[in-house]
């Protein structure tokens, strides 16, 4: 590869929330595999663009609005990437996704009223529903097959949004942490459903960027030319490693919800995260994204080969997007809490405990998230599978 996702970088002493900030209540040696934040070397144009935003010495008030290079660039890479043409007006930056899914949530609901979500879904869903809006999280639970894939439960969603005290549904696309990339048709029902109930249809497209090879990601705006009830996020971080630049973009096309939630955003970008904006979607790390998305394929398919050969009693699926498995240990026989003791006390490596994404069904399952060194990624693995060594 041209682009070097080997070499491991201490990310120490440098504010990180997952070493520096986790390192204070954990064992030394301890494996992060916890959060969705990569510790691969962002792309070198934004690490050069970053560099000259520095140079200039001064880092006053900013704004996306000063330069039109910055709306033009997210036109730009949705366009050539999905077919999604979205226009200048329709792009409201914010300081963080979940924010502005926040905003979305109070601006669109009332105290007490319903958000659907399809666990197992991002834990945060639930934190922001429940804990920062004072809504309630109504669970429309994806369906597993007898192959181990996720689904949609359609019949449901329908009578959940049919129920008048649920206003929004808020989708993960892709999902996490089970890594579906939804289909178009798929989308189309999610579409027609929140439509016919005028149910507001919030989707978080933060993973877009980032799937297995030859899966094609739809962003729901493409699929219909009815945006009346739909607001769509997503930003820089997961993709471009850039997260705590904190610079995300809501798309509302309808010119009356944009209306009613432009107030409501933190659009307050810093210098370095409009720069940071204009040279990833602008062209000059498209190479870099590619490479990337290799190399987690990479890491994926490294660690399911393992458990099929160390630990073939866990059930993992190979995501179709995100950097995230969803690891189900439910065949050790163990409770809940012994998986969690032997990961994260005995083996020292944090994972993400599923209750967080599911509170009734996830107790033997761990979010892991690989986008890690592949060395720090098989010292992981090796870790888990010594503290299973009594399970056949």
């Amino acid at each position: 590869m041209k682009y070097d996702f080997d070499t491991v970088r201490s990310r120490y002493n440098t504010f990180s929330m997952k070493y520096d900030g986790m390192g204070k209540r954990l064992k030394p040696g301890f494996i992060p595999l916890f959060v969705a934040d990569m510790d691969l070397k962002c792309p070198p144009a934004i690490i050069e663009a970053m560099h000259k935003v520095a140079d200039h010495e001064i880092y006053g008030y900013s704004g996306s609005f000063a330069d039109d290079r910055y709306n033009q660039s997210i036109i730009r890479w949705f366009g050539d990437k999905y077919g999604f043409k979205i226009e200048p007006d329709w792009i409201l930056p914010s300081a963080g996704t979940c924010s502005a899914i926040n905003a979305a949530i109070r601006e669109f609901s009332n105290v007490g009223d319903g958000v659907i979500i399809c666990r197992p879904v991002y834990g945060h869903f639930t934190g922001m529903i429940e804990g920062d809006c004072h809504r309630k999280a109504v669970d429309c639970h994806l369906i597993k097959d007898e192959n181990g894939n996720f689904h949609m439960d359609f019949d449901k969603l329908d009578k959940l949004c049919s129920e008048p005290n649920n206003r929004i549904f808020l989708l993960c696309s892709p999902h996490n942490p089970v890594g579906r990339v939804w289909t178009r048709e798929e989308l189309e029902k999610v579409v027609a459903i929140t439509k016919k109930h005028n149910v507001m249809l919030l989707v978080d497209e933060i993973h877009c960027d980032i799937r297995r090879a030859g899966i094609d990601f739809i962003p729901v705006g493409t699929v219909t030319n009815d945006y009346s009830n739909i607001c769509i996020f997503g930003g820089l971080g997961k993709t471009f490693n850039t997260a705590g630049l904190m610079c995300s973009n809501a798309i509302v096309p309808d010119e009356f919800l944009r209306a009613r939630i432009r107030n409501e955003l933190s659009g307050g970008l810093s210098p370095f995260a409009i720069a940071a904006c204009i040279t990833a979607y602008g062209g000059e790390c498209d190479e870099w994204v590619d490479e990337m998305n290799k190399y987690i394929d990479g890491n994926i398919d490294y660690a399911i080969d393992f458990c099929r050969k160390n630990l073939p009693w866990v059930e993992v699926g190979r995501p179709e997007g995100t950097y995230c498995l969803w690891l189900d240990f439910a065949g050790s026989g163990l409770s809940g809490e012994e998986i969690h003791r032997r990961i994260y006390e005995d083996a020292n490596v944090i994972l993400q405990d599923g209750t967080v994404h599911d509170p009734e069904f996830g107790a033997t399952c761990q979010r892991m998230c690989t986008p890690v060194a592949r060395s720090v990624l098989v010292e992981a693995m090796e870790r888990i599978a010594k503290v299973f060594t009594d399970i056949k």
